[in-house]
């Protein structure tokens, strides 16, 4: 539990409630593995199959209050020492309310305390400035651009990589 939010397991009775998020554009915007809406079993089966891989590390977000906002997520690399973490504020409402800053934070202690990770590194769109305020309020470090990486909105956009590092986030 943080300041904002609490992390909980991902129940199968939330993902009626992604389904209508995620049919949202405007949501799916800033999700790279999402170019079309997904189905009630199509969320399903990613809920399935993200619990049967034991490197992967999924929560629901929600406010202190009890309601769900969104989704995180890490997905290991165990011989590296190392996780992708992915994020996703899906009710727009709750949007800028500092929720997402507070699950990664969250995210990075147990990744660092409890995996024992040495490093944790996401990928962003260039222009997903919300999402990178949050990333660098909670200490991650850009490592470079991937030029044109990815085709949204009729147009080709950078990705941006960026990551922290078990000693960037020791540091007092």
């Amino acid at each position: 539990e943080g300041q904002k939010v609490r992390l909980r397991p991902v129940l199968p009775a939330d993902l009626p409630r992604f389904t209508v998020w995620l049919a949202d554009a405007e949501v799916r915007r800033w999700l790279a593995a999402l170019d079309k809406p997904p189905t009630l079993e199509e969320e399903i089966e990613w809920y399935e199959e993200t619990r049967a891989n034991p490197n992967n590390v999924l929560w629901a977000i929600e406010t202190l209050d009890g309601q769900l906002v969104g989704t995180c997520e890490l997905r290991a690399a165990v011989k590296h020492s190392k996780a992708e973490l992915g994020i996703s504020i899906h009710d727009k409402d709750q949007w800028n309310m500092g929720y997402g800053t507070d699950a990664v934070q969250l995210m990075l202690e147990y990744g660092f305390d409890d995996m024992e990770l040495n490093r944790i590194e996401l990928a962003t769109d260039e222009d997903n400035v919300r999402g990178r305020r949050c990333y660098e309020k909670c200490g991650f470090i850009e490592e470079g651009t991937l030029r044109q990486h990815r085709y949204v909105e009729g147009r080709f956009g950078n990705t941006i990589m960026m990551s922290i590092l078990r000693e960037d986030w020791q540091q007092p």
